[in-house]
């Protein structure tokens, strides 16, 4: 049985596997959910995923992984080439540590600010089996922590070709996911964030980020 990807198009958590995927060219199948039809939450899908979130990666055991975290691990270690996670000590904390200030500083910036305000979201503030209301002071916290970020961020890639190290990471896969899907928020890359720009132009340029 060949691994199956289960993604949703349209969302930056899914598209961060893809560009993985992508890049280390592993053979597989997808199957496409759509989250606006919340096929997410189908009976069908909670047998695969009973956390009722994208990505999902069946590999050919069976078994299913359910967050980047674990994919990227385990898609490095049985396909390390390219390497993404990092090769030296050093490098795979720098990887690490940017990754993780992405998915905080601009990732969960960008959920809360959308997820707290769009009415597409009402009742569902987070992902998962779960509902949440919405609240509102919260979009508006995301949307501030969204500028503090960008300001640190386009400040780090002054004369940078990479987020970390010396190639492509998937500290850029998570960078280049949530800057382009914080349009959503209103906001979008402008002439205070010059060094943001270029690096998103270079990025543009790989296959697995614009296929």
């Amino acid at each position: 049985m060949p691994i199956t990807f289960y993604d949703c198009i349209t969302a930056p958590s899914p598209r961060r596997a893809r560009i993985i995927l992508a890049e280390k060219n592993v053979p597989h199948e997808v199957v496409q959910i759509d989250m606006l039809k919340n096929e997410q939450r189908s009976e069908e899908y909670r047998k695969v995923n009973p956390g009722q979130t994208i990505p999902a990666l069946k590999l050919e055991d069976g078994t299913v992984l359910t967050d980047n975290a674990g994919i990227a691990a385990y898609l490095e270690a049985e396909y390390p080439e390219p390497p993404m996670l990092g090769t030296t000590a050093l490098e795979k904390a720098e990887v690490a540590t940017w990754q993780w200030r992405i998915e905080n500083g601009l990732g969960m910036s960008v959920a809360n600010a959308f997820r707290n305000a769009h009415p597409m979201m009402k009742g569902r503030a987070l992902p998962g089996p779960h509902d949440y209301e919405q609240i509102p002071e919260l979009a508006e916290r995301g949307k501030a922590q969204i500028e503090h970020f960008l300001k640190g961020f386009d400040k780090h890639m002054s004369g940078r070709a990479f987020v970390a190290g010396e190639r492509f990471s998937v500290a850029d896969v998570t960078a280049v996911c949530f800057l382009d899907f914080m349009r959503v928020t209103g906001r979008k890359l402008d002439e205070n964030t010059p060094n943001i720009i270029a690096y998103r132009e270079r990025m543009g340029e790989r296959p697995s980020v614009n296929p």
